[in-house]
C-alpha cells in the first residue's frame, strides 16, 4: 500500500491590505482592541467584481502545480475546502476545474464543508484515496472570501475584524517512501454546539432548529401559513434583523478550542508512534493568536516550533493551514525530514490533525 506525500504547495492572497486602523473608519474599534483580543494587525480583501473564492484558488493551485513539476492535466481528483463558495450550488470544485482549463478531463471534484478544519479533513480524504489506489495526483485546495459577507458596523465588529481572504493549495501524490509521507490523520466533530459558531441565514431550516433548541435570539418571523410553498429560505425580516451575517459566541469557541487542539495533536502523534518531543513544527489553524499561544503553552513548545501568521492575514478559515505551511517552508522553518503537525478547530464544532514527514527540499 502506498503512502501519500505533498509534492507541491502554493498560496495566494489578494493585494488589498486592510489594517486595523482602516476598520476604525467604518466601526467603533481600535488597533489596540483588535490586537489584544486576536493578535491580528491586518488582513487581505479581494477586489470585488474581479476576484472570487475560485479565482484565489486558481492562483494558489497554479503555484502548487508548478511547484510539483506536473501538468494540470495530470490531476485526477480535486478536493476543495471552503465555507464561502462562489455559488450556493454548484460547488467550488467544479468551478476551479473549469477555470484551470481541465473540465475536459472530466475528473471528480469534491467540496468539503468542515469550515476551519476543512483543509485537514481534505488532506485525510486525499491520503486515504491515495492509499486505496483510487487516485494518484490530487489537487487539494482551501480558499475563502469572507470580506463580502461580513457586518462592517459596530454591531458586527466582534466577528468582522477577525476574517480575511486567501487561498492555499497542495498536490498530494503516491509515494513508497515513509520518510516523506502523511503518517497519521484524525478527524472529529460534535454538532451539539452547531449554533455557537454559525452562518444560519439564509438557509433551508425555516427556523426549525432554532425553535427546537430554544435559540430565540436568532429567530426571524416566518409567514408559514400564507407562504406554504416558498419564502422560508430567506425573507426581509432576516435583512432587517441583520441575521445574514456570521454569529459567534467567542468564549465557548475559545474554551472548546484550547481543549480539543491539544487532544487531537497528541492523539494523532500517538497514531504515528510519536510523542510531542518528536514534533519539529506545529502549524495550527489561524483563528486567534491567543488560542494558539495557550495551546503552545499547554504543550510546552518553544516559539521556534510553532508558526503563526494570523497577524498578517487574519482568519482565512480553510485556507489558513496551507498558507501558513507554505510560508513556514518558504522561510526555512520547515525543512526536509521534519515532523510537521497540522491542527485545526472550527465551526461545527469540527477538529482535526495530521502528522507529516516533510519531503520537500
Amino acid at each position: 500500500m502506498p503512502y501519500s506525500t505533498i509534492t507541491g504547495i502554493g498560496h495566494y492572497v489578494p493585494e488589498n491590505v486592510v489594517t486595523n486602523h482602516d476598520l476604525t473608519k467604518v466601526m467603533e474599534t481600535s488597533d489596540e482592541w483588535i490586537r489584544e483580543r486576536s493578535g491580528i494587525e491586518e488582513r487581505r480583501y479581494i477586489t470585488r467584481g474581479k476576484e472570487t473564492t475560485t479565482s484565489l484558488a486558481v492562483e494558489a493551485s497554479l503555484k502548487a502545480i508548478a511547484d510539483a513539476g506536473i501538468d494540470k492535466d495530470d490531476i485526477d481528483f480535486i478536493i476543495f475546502a471552503t465555507l464561502s463558495p462562489d455559488y450556493y450550488f454548484p460547488g467550488a470544485g467544479v468551478l476551479l476545474q473549469r477555470e484551470l482549463g481541465i473540465a475536459g478531463t472530466e475528473i471528480a471534484a469534491l467540496d468539503i464543508r468542515a469550515q476551519c478544519s476543512g483543509f485537514v479533513y481534505g488532506l485525510a480524504t486525499a491520503d486515504n484515496f491515495i492509499k486505496a489506489g483510487t487516485y494518484k495526483k490530487i489537487l487539494l485546495v482551501g480558499a475563502e472570501v469572507h470580506s463580502v459577507g461580513l457586518d462592517f458596523t459596530t454591531r458586527g465588529r466582534g466577528v468582522s475584524v477577525l476574517f480575511g481572504d486567501g487561498a492555499g493549495a497542495v498536490i498530494v501524490e503516491a509515494t513508497e517512501d515513509k520518510d516523506k509521507a502523511v503518517l497519521a490523520t484524525s478527524m472529529h466533530s460534535d454538532g451539539t454546539y452547531a449554533e455557537k459558531l454559525a452562518y444560519m441565514y439564509p438557509g433551508a431550516h425555516g427556523g426549525y432548529f432554532l425553535e427546537k433548541y430554544g435559540i430565540e435570539d436568532f429567530d426571524v418571523d416566518y409567514d408559514l401559513e400564507n407562504n406554504e410553498y416558498g419564502g422560508v429560505f430567506w425573507n426581509q425580516d432576516m435583512l432587517d434583523k441583520a441575521r445574514v451575517f456570521p454569529h459567534m459566541e467567542g468564549q465557548t469557541v475559545f474554551k472548546m478550542a484550547v481543549k480539543k487542539f491539544p487532544e487531537v495533536i497528541m492523539e494523532t502523534l500517538a497514531k504515528a508512534g510519536m510523542g510531542i518531543e518528536d514534533l519539529d513544527m506545529l502549524i495550527p489553524h489561524q483563528a486567534n493568536l491567543r488560542i494558539n499561544q495557550f495551546v503552545q503553552k499547554l504543550l510546552r513548545l518553544p516559539d521556534e516550533k510553532v508558526h503563526n501568521n494570523i497577524q498578517k492575514y487574519g482568519n482565512t478559515t480553510a485556507a489558513t493551514i496551507p498558507i501558513c505551511l507554505n510560508e513556514a517552508w518558504q522561510e526555512g522553518k520547515v525543512k526536509k525530514g521534519d515532523t510537521v503537525v497540522l491542527a485545526a478547530f472550527g465551526a461545527g464544532f469540527t477538529w482535526a490533525a495530521a502528522v507529516i514527514k516533510w519531503g520537500k527540499d
